[in-house]
C-alpha cells in the first residue's frame, strides 16, 4: 500500500498536530517510531488518527517520543497531498462533571423501550456490568445489556446504534478488552459519540483505563464527559445515572 510519510520527530505530550489534506479523502494515522514500524513492514500496529473526509485533521500525541504521521488512500484511486504543522496543546486532567450538564444523554421520545443501554465486552460483565446492571434494576429502570456481550465477528456499530435508538440513556464500559474488540475503528468512524448538532448522547464509563490509554485509542472519545471505576464505586455511578435518567435524587 502506497502512504505518505510525516517525520515528527521528537515531540512532546500533548502537543497537537495538524494535518491539511487536498484531494480525495485519506486514511490519517498518527503513530509512535515502534508502532510506524510495524505499520511499514505489515505487523499488526496500534494508532490515533481518522478516515478524514475534511480538513484539517487535528491529532493529540499523547506522550512524548518520537512520532509519524502517515496519509494514504487505503488502495482506492485518487489523489491526495498533506502537510503538517505542530500546534501547542495539553492534555487536560480527568474531570467528572455532573451528568446534568449534559442533557442530550437522557432521551425523552415515546417510542424508546428501555431506560437504559450498555455496550461493553463479556470480560467485564462480572466486575462491572452485572453489579450495574442490578443497581439501575433496582432502582426501577429498564436495562437492556444481555444482547450486547461482544464476540469475535460482532458489528459495534449496529449493536451500539440498536441500543442507543431503543433506549433513553445509553452507555458504553471502555476497557483494554473492548478496545481489543475493535472499538478503535468504530470511534474513528465518529460513531461513538454519533453527535447530532454537537450533542452528546453516549456516556463512557473508563474501566482500568488512564488518560493517556483513552488518548492513545481515541483523542476526540478522552475529551467526552465520562465515568471512571478507579474514583468512583460501580454503585455511585449508577446512582447518578438513575438521579438524571428519573430526573430527581434517588438511592440505589
Amino acid at each position: 500500500m502506497k502512504f505518505v510519510k510525516h517525520d515528527l520527530g521528537q515531540r512532546s505530550g500533548g502537543e497537537i498536530v495538524e494535518v491539511i489534506l487536498k484531494g480525495n479523502a485519506a486514511n490519517v494515522r498518527l503513530m509512535d517510531s515502534s508502532n510506524f514500524q510495524y505499520f511499514r513492514s505489515g505487523r499488526r500496529y496500534q494508532f490515533i488518527g481518522v478516515h478524514a473526509k475534511r480538513s484539517p485533521v487535528r491529532l493529540q500525541i499523547p506522550r512524548s517520543g518520537h512520532w509519524f504521521v502517515t496519509v494514504d488512500l487505503g488502495g482506492y484511486k485518487g489523489e491526495v497531498s498533506s502537510s503538517v504543522r505542530m500546534l501547542p496543546g495539553k492534555l487536560r486532567p480527568f474531570v467528572e462533571k455532573p451528568l446534568s450538564t449534559i442533557p442530550s444523554l437522557v432521551r425523552n421520545e415515546q417510542d424508546v423501550k428501555y431506560d437504559v443501554f450498555i455496550s461493553y465486552a463479556s470480560e467485564d460483565k462480572e466486575d462491572v456490568v452485572s453489579p450495574l446492571a442490578d443497581a439501575l434494576q433496582a432502582a426501577g429502570l429498564s436495562v437492556w445489556y444481555d444482547d450486547f456481550e461482544l464476540g469475535i465477528g460482532d458489528s459495534l456499530r449496529q449493536k451500539i446504534d440498536k441500543g442507543i435508538a431503543s433506549s433513553r440513556f445509553a452507555i458504553v464500559v471502555l476497557s483494554k478488552a473492548f478496545f481489543n474488540k475493535g472499538w478503535p475503528n468504530y470511534e474513528l468512524d465518529g460513531l461513538v459519540t454519533k453527535a447530532i448538532d454537537g450533542d452528546q448522547i453516549l456516556l463512557p464509563i473508563w474501566h482500568g483505563l488512564t488518560k493517556d490509554e483513552v488518548v492513545s485509542y481515541s483523542p476526540s472519545l478522552a475529551d467526552k464527559i465520562a465515568r471512571n471505576t478507579t474514583t468512583q464505586t460501580v454503585e455511585e455511578i449508577a446512582e447518578e445515572i438513575v438521579e438524571v435518567v428519573l430526573g430527581e435524587p434517588v438511592e440505589v
